[in-house]
């Protein structure tokens, strides 16, 4: 086992107990004035059996709404006061320290991926390190888990053709490839492999996905990090949506995007050492990860799937820091392109999630990792409690309770909570707009606002489809499904009216049946439902129109909900046509291909 150079310390200015304490403060100061208008909401005329259960699920749902205002508040904080929050929250050296440089293996993990889209934004990257006369120190390998013969060779074919092509221009950064037998362990599985066998002489692996697209600054920013701290195994950058012609990943990685930046500022403050892996965008120390993250299958035999967070939390607990980056710039990925590729996206986390209920005890651990895992179950967890609450407030309604219920307590009680909820992204929109400057590259402060107004009336109407569509996979899977981690359509597409009926009837009538029974007994109810029964009512209708063409090219005239990336390449000037990339045999399996 590798044991950490020395015992890990805070950085001077850094005080874990004294900001722990801090984000538990707010997160109370977020929470009991909603328990306490909850109470005044349900407690006139005394409790009936459903307002019980209200409370109960309502309470559950609480620790999720007070996490997110905290951490928003802090990061919102920390945006507006620090000229530079990420390098405060991970420190770097100004240039190299004396020595060899560290080697550094870019990792591209891909299976059955389309090939003519995985390479372009390598190929950026690659040039980008050999200008920056960094090249030397990196080596490019593609970690193949395909097994279909014909997509193998094609795969082989792709990658042979992309390195004589990068020969061809003079590019100086080695291309290697390989392959495995069997696919063992999934992705966590194929990157140990990868550095049992093939990662000597490398001293990092800036892991990538077939879908990430990193700049050459993003990472040498990464490998800065490193070498400030020889304590540091992992840092995980800030991912942010790349540029999508679908209005679907476009509206929701908007908000997301803005979300993510305060939310993960203000986590980076309080978890310091003790930060999140997301499995891409990220670059670690080969020796502790070897030797601490390598996992073992679960009791019954199965593969842990949502494996980044948990490598991170057995970094910790070998006395490892973990920091999270959270600078957008130079770090993307790919999103769903359509809400049935979203909702596939949510079933598969939730199975991984769900998987750290066998593993959260594990002796060793550190009780920040013990939480992380906790948060994350706690994240889809919170669905059941939702979808539950709202068919007991129907059943309370129906039943002829809530009778004396304060209508405007309980619609103050609904729009604080959504408040909390949201918080992250309403941080982040607030930080552009108090500052032109970081609005500017958004397109301005009116750009941003009618991005943010796009995108809260998108979520609006999509969140509730996501959160029972949730329910549903976390009940099959209770009732004994088990999902495995099937490759992803990161295709744009339309969709059909029938597939969408076939796919959200369940939550379509979930909708329609909640609505009904509220209008019988309730106008002012019913209306007091829509935020959260519109979007099921409208679930079909809404994932044909937001993966269609003709919305999708409206919102991108208008430029609304536009990137800063998107921006700049509508003003770039279209850089020079690659070499073309020439077939090749391909490779044996499980050996490295020097190509």
């Amino acid at each position: 086992m590798t044991p950490p150079p020395a015992p890990r310390a805070p950085w001077p200015h850094e005080r874990p107990a004294a900001r722990r304490a801090a984000f538990l403060l707010l997160c109370l100061l977020a929470a009991l004035p909603l328990a306490a208008l909850l109470r005044h909401v349900l407690a006139p005329g005394g409790w009936t059996g459903w307002e019980v259960a209200v409370a109960l699920l309502y309470l559950g749902t609480l620790p999720w709404t007070a996490i997110c205002a905290a951490n928003s508040l802090i990061g919102l904080a920390l945006l507006l006061t620090k000229p530079d929050a990420p390098a405060f929250l991970v420190p770097q050296v100004a240039s190299p320290p004396a020595g060899p440089p560290l080697r550094t293996a870019i990792a591209v993990c891909i299976r059955n991926e389309e090939m003519e889209s995985v390479l372009p934004p390598l190929a950026r990257l690659l040039d980008g390190l050999e200008a920056a006369g960094e090249g030397g120190r990196f080596t490019l390998w593609f970690l193949s888990d395909t097994r279909d013969l014909a997509h193998a060779a094609a795969e082989d074919a792709a990658i042979d053709g992309f390195a004589a092509s990068r020969r061809a221009l003079g590019g100086g950064i080695a291309i290697r490839s390989r392959r495995r037998a069997d696919n063992a362990g999934f992705k966590a599985g194929n990157v140990m492999d990868f550095l049992d066998h093939h990662a000597a002489g490398h001293d990092l692996v800036l892991m990538l996905d077939a879908d990430s697209e990193m700049s050459a600054g993003a990472v040498l920013r990464l490998v800065r990090g490193m070498e400030a701290d020889p304590r540091l195994a992992l840092i995980q950058q800030l991912i942010v949506g790349r540029p999508a012609a679908s209005a679907f990943p476009r509206l929701f990685q908007f908000g997301m995007r803005a979300g993510m930046r305060a939310w993960a500022t203000g986590q980076g403050w309080w978890q310091l050492d003790d930060g999140p892996y997301w499995g891409h965008n990220a670059i670690f120390r080969i020796e502790p990860f070897r030797a601490h993250a390598r996992l073992a299958p679960l009791p019954d035999g199965s593969a842990i799937l949502s494996h980044d967070q948990l490598e991170a939390v057995r970094l910790h607990a070998a006395g490892w820091r973990v920091r999270c980056l959270p600078a957008e710039d130079g770090s993307l990925e790919g999103n769903p392109p359509a809400l049935p590729e979203f909702l596939a996206r949510d079933v598969r986390w939730g199975a991984g999630n769900m998987q750290y209920r066998h593993l959260i005890l594990a002796p060793g651990l550190r009780m920040m990792g013990r939480w992380q895992m906790a948060q994350a179950m706690l994240l889809f967890l919170c669905a059941p409690l939702w979808v539950g609450m709202l068919l007991a407030a129907v059943g309370n309604a129906v039943a002829g309770g809530g009778a004396t219920t304060p209508l405007g307590a309980l619609a103050a009680l609904l729009a604080l909570t959504w408040l909390g909820n949201a918080a992250p992204k309403l941080c982040g929109f607030a930080e552009l707009l108090l500052r032109p400057g970081r609005a500017a590259p958004y397109g301005g402060r009116a750009a941003v606002l009618r991005g943010a107004t796009a995108e809260i009336l998108f979520s609006l109407l999509a969140e509730p489809v996501s959160l029972a569509n949730k329910t549903l996979a976390l009940a099959r899977l209770a009732l004994g499904a088990r999902n495995g981690w099937a490759p992803q359509n990161r295709v744009d597409r339309g969709v059909a009216w029938a597939d969408a009926a076939r796919l959200l009837w369940p939550h379509t009538l979930l909708g329609l049946g909640c609505v009904a029974a509220l209008g019988m007994v309730s106008a002012p109810a019913m209306l007091l439902s829509l935020p959260f029964t519109a979007g099921l009512v409208l679930a079909i209708p809404l994932c044909v129109w937001t993966a269609s063409p003709g919305l999708s090219a409206w919102l991108a005239r208008r430029r609304i909900a536009a990137t800063p990336e998107e921006l700049a390449a509508l003003g770039a000037v279209a850089s020079p046509r690659p070499a073309p990339m020439a077939p090749a045999a391909s490779g044996a399996q499980d050996a490295p291909r020097h190509v």
